[in-house]
């Protein structure tokens, strides 16, 4: 086992650390309060290659490994998760779906420009009663012979406002239940294709999220990816990797509300001296430490299963459960080591602690991961 990251690995952690203080701290919580989405943001993020780290590099992408994928979430998270969230869903759900399972003229024609940037792009599973349970898919596509007719309505859509491309997972045949289910390209501007007002969230406020209705939406044939009946398979094969995403922007804001639990606690002074001399603000810390460590060792060996061609559906299963926790628990330590001004928009780590708990949440709750470890144990 080696455990230290190559030269290229550093070289990209270190850009995205650079890019993440530099250009994403200023005005962080302006965009948080305001809900704004980050446009000039995203396109810088396209231009220095983050939308599309893992796309080969024929199809415009930077041709890297998850492991690089990860280390760049990591350090965008630690600052913003908003923008993090639209690295991941751009990168693990969409790029990921087409090039794996689309067609050479699908991967020319809307890879290419979404790897770049030049375009972003949508995930479309959610629905009001098919979340976690995606087999239950209400939206139907009706196979018109040259084209397909889709309605229905897709909800919880991260980039929902502003994607250029959107995979829409929806029901052809309810008969053959999961197997009757496929994947679909849709363009932002198809008739009958109607974006939602803006979500008021919790957390990641600057990312839009929005529900998308679907009315006699015409969709031509060669906009369906892979076979008939494959869009179950696409959208649990897109999902694995996507946790992998969501597992290192958990990692990240863990991580970055520690960093700022460490710096306040070695300046702020109780009792004559700085409150991290304290045994009960020392030992939060090292637990802190500690748990962010084992969280990041379970979200690179996902990402190393992967890069490896191993199946991970367990350890990516795995990173979300454990590193998910951490985040929601150790950002509540952070706000809580800060006193006060823990609970003030001015340090930063209330935001953090509200950006955790979507992280239990999407690309399939907690309860879910617990499922699919738990099958996998007991199918041996």
């Amino acid at each position: 086992m080696d455990f230290n990251l190559t030269e290229e690995h550093v070289m990209i952690r270190d850009a995205a650390r650079e890019f993440a203080q530099t250009e994403l701290l200023p005005g962080v919580i302006e965009r948080d309060e305001k809900q704004h989405f980050p446009d000039s943001l995203v396109k810088k993020m396209g231009d220095l290659g983050f939308l599309g780290l893992m796309v080969a590099p024929e199809y415009g992408g930077s041709g890297m490994d998850t492991i690089s994928y990860v280390l760049v979430m990591e350090e965008l998270s630690k600052i913003d998760a908003s923008a993090s969230v639209i690295v991941s869903v751009n990168n693990s759900l969409v790029c990921y779906g087409l090039e794996a399972f689309g067609s050479e003229a699908q991967k020319q024609k809307y890879l290419s420009k979404l790897a770049t940037g030049e375009f972003l792009g949508a995930f479309c599973l959610s629905e009001p009663e098919a979340g976690s349970d995606a087999t239950s898919q209400k939206t139907s596509a009706i196979d018109k012979g040259d084209h397909y007719l889709i309605n229905g309505t897709k909800n919880w859509i991260t980039n929902g406002g502003r994607a250029d491309v959107y995979l829409v997972i929806a029901q052809t045949d309810r008969h053959k239940g999961s197997h009757g289910i496929n994947a679909f390209i849709v363009e932002k501007g198809t008739e009958g294709f109607h974006i939602g007002p803006k979500e008021n969230k919790l957390g990641i406020r600057g990312s839009d999220t929005h529900t998308l209705q679907f009315n006699d939406v015409k969709v031509p044939k060669e906009n369906r990816i892979g076979e008939d009946g494959s869009g179950f398979r696409f959208a649990m094969r897109t999902l694995s990797g996507g946790r992998i995403g969501i597992a290192s922007q958990a990692l990240g804001i863990a991580s970055g509300a520690y960093e700022l639990a460490l710096k306040y606690a070695k300046e702020r002074k109780a009792f004559g001296t700085e409150i991290c001399n304290h045994q009960a603000i020392a030992f939060k810390l090292a637990d802190m430490y500690t748990n962010i460590e084992a969280a990041r060792h379970l979200v690179m060996k996902a990402a190393w299963d992967k890069d490896q061609g191993n199946n991970y559906d367990v350890s990516s299963a795995m990173a979300k459960l454990y590193a998910s926790k951490v985040a929601m628990e150790h950002t509540v330590e952070a706000v809580q080591i800060h006193g006060g001004n823990g609970f003030v928009k001015d340090y930063h780590v209330e935001r953090l602690m509200r950006d955790a708990k979507i992280t239990q949440i999407y690309e399939g709750t907690s309860e879910i991961q617990k499922i699919v470890i738990s099958r996998n144990l007991i199918r041996g």
